[in-house]
C-alpha cells in the first residue's frame, strides 16, 4: 500500500515541476502565454483521445462513458458560470486569476483517475505500476505550466503558485488510495470517472485555454499545440 501511494505522491509532483518551469520566467509576456496555454491545450488535447477517453471505453461501454462526459460538461460549466458570476471583478489581473483557478479544477478532476490507473496497474501481475508513474508524472509537467502561467500573469506571488500546484498534486495520491480500495470494483465505475475527466479536460481546453491563447498570440498559440501534441504522442510511443 504505502508502495503505490509513493507512486502515485512522485507521479502527482509533475504538476510541481511544470509550475518552476514556468516561474523561471521573471516576466510572462502576452507571446509566451500564448505558446504556454496552445502547448497545454494541445498536450490536454492528445491525453483526452489517445489515452482517458480509449482506456473509458476499453473499461466499459459507449453509453457509460457518454454519460460521464456529459455529467462532467454540466458541471464544469455550472463551475464556469459560478466562478464568472460571483468571483470575476472585471480586471484583467482577475481574469487571469480565476482562469488559473478553473485550470487547476480541471486538473484536479483528471488527476483522480490518474491515481486510479496507478492502483490498477500496479495490481496487474505484469506491475506496470512504475511505468505508468513515469508516464503520468511527464504528463502533469505541462498541466502544471498551464495552471502556473495565468495565475503569475495575474499577479500571484510564487510562493502561493506552488502551494496551489503541491495541493493539486496530492490528488494523484488520492485516486491511488481510493483505486487500492476500488480495485475490484466494477469496470463501469471507473469507465465512469476516466469519461468524467476527459469531458472536464475537453471544456477547459475548448472553452477556456483555446479561447485566451488565441486571444493573444495566433503564432505562438498554433506552434504551442503542436508541441504539446507532438509531446504527448512522444510519450505515448517511447513510455
Amino acid at each position: 500500500m504505502g508502495k503505490i501511494l509513493l507512486m502515485g505522491f512522485i507521479a502527482g509532483l509533475g504538476t510541481c515541476l511544470g509550475a518552476l518551469v514556468t516561474l523561471c520566467f521573471s516576466r510572462i509576456r502576452f507571446w509566451q502565454l500564448s505558446l504556454m496555454l496552445g502547448f497545454a491545450s494541445g498536450a490536454m488535447l492528445a491525453l483526452t483521445f489517445l489515452d482517458l477517453i480509449p482506456a473509458a471505453l476499453y473499461q466499459s461501454e459507449l453509453g457509460a462513458c457518454l454519460k460521464g462526459c456529459i455529467l462532467s460538461l454540466i458541471v464544469m460549466g455550472l463551475l464556469d458560470i459560478f466562478f464568472t458570476r460571483t468571483l470575476l471583478s472585471g480586471s484583467s489581473e482577475h481574469r487571469y486569476t480565476i482562469l488559473g483557478y478553473f485550470i487547476a479544477l480541471g486538473i484536479a478532476f483528471h488527476d483522480l483517475p490518474e491515481g486510479l490507473a496507478i492502483a490498477a496497474g500496479a495490481a496487474e501481475p505484469i506491475s506496470l505500476g512504475a511505468l505508468l508513474t513515469l508516464t503520468i508524472g511527464l504528463h502533469n509537467i505541462p498541466e502544471g505550466m498551464a495552471m502556473s502561467a495565468p495565475l503569475r500573469v495575474g499577479g500571484m506571488d510564487a510562493v502561493r503558485i506552488m502551494a496551489i500546484n503541491f495541493l493539486i498534486s496530492l490528488i494523484t495520491p488520492l485516486g491511488s488510495a481510493l483505486g487500492m480500495i476500488l480495485i475490484k470494483a466494477s469496470p463501469s465505475f471507473i469507465s465512469l470517472l476516466l469519461a468524467f475527466a476527459a469531458g472536464s479536460m475537453l471544456y477547459v481546453v475548448a472553452f477556456k485555454l483555446l479561447p485566451e491563447a488565441f486571444s493573444g498570440r495566433w503564432p505562438a498559440s498554433c506552434l504551442g499545440i503542436f508541441l504539446g501534441i507532438i509531446l504527448v504522442i512522444s510519450f505515448n510511443l517511447f513510455f
